[in-house]
């Protein structure tokens, strides 16, 4: 399978407001994808699509050869979510909320799972706390195991870095770089802090307003626009020969 991603004329309406507008893109196996595009543009939409959560208006999409209409059971099973508001349960410890699932998930071995997914985060420390007495950086770790500690092929990341210090985005940084190279893990992930993209992605498209105005690679991204200082000029330069059309 070369694609973990292909999508086919996406379309998410609401009434007569346009969230997602027939958009097309493939993410081929092992990429670092970056979403881009401004508030509202319609990355958590798309998103919510691709993970099941939510169902086209129009068009289709599959991931990991599986399509999301016709088997979302299986497109759960290859897939991990970390939302951008991790939803954990604050009176129950770290461990506690993986078991929980990992049974859910139906994992044959739960208790190596899990500790062999909280050694790969650096997480083993803080296993027996109360999530709700876990700062936004743990928080977001053991997010992240549970949404790995069924092993998916596809991770999406929903501004993971949201709401992380300094060293919580490079920690998320170096996780997400070791899941891609040591596990073979596609991440598609939105974000809007463009350093970020930079130092991880290996391939970028921009949403905006709904519409998918831009996808490339990286390296061909930064040759194309070459006369840009940054990633960010060339994102607000994309940006800006979109509006004027």
């Amino acid at each position: 399978m070369k694609n973990a991603i292909e999508i086919k004329n996406l379309t998410k309406k609401y009434g007569t407001f346009t969230a997602v507008d027939s958009i097309s893109l493939t993410v081929k196996k092992g990429d670092i994808f970056g979403f881009l595009g401004h508030n509202g543009a319609g990355k958590t939409t798309t998103t919510n699509m691709l993970t099941t959560l939510l169902e086209p208006t129009s068009g289709r999409a599959t991931i990991a050869g599986f399509d999301i209409l016709s088997k979302p059971i299986k497109v759960r099973q290859n897939i991990g979510y970390v939302p951008e508001n991790v939803q954990l349960y604050d009176t129950l410890t770290a461990y506690e909320n993986l078991e929980f699932f990992a049974n859910l998930s139906g994992i044959a071995h739960p208790k190596d799972s899990i500790n062999e997914t909280l050694e790969f985060l650096d997480a083993v420390s803080f296993v027996h706390k109360k999530i709700g007495e876990l700062s936004k950086g743990m928080r977001q770790r053991i997010g992240l195991a549970q949404a790995i500690i069924h092993k998916p092929s596809v991770l999406f990341l929903d501004e993971p870095s949201a709401g992380l210090d300094p060293t919580g985005i490079k920690q998320l940084r170096e996780i997400i770089l070791r899941l891609n190279k040591e596990e073979g893990t596609t991440i598609f992930m939105n974000t809007h802090l463009l350093l970020e993209v930079s130092k991880i992605c290996t391939a970028i498209g921009v949403l905006n307003h709904g519409k998918l105005v831009y996808t490339d690679t990286l390296a061909n991204t930064l040759k194309r626009f070459k006369n840009e200082d940054s990633l960010e000029q060339i994102y607000f330069s994309i940006e800006s020969d979109t509006n004027d059309k």
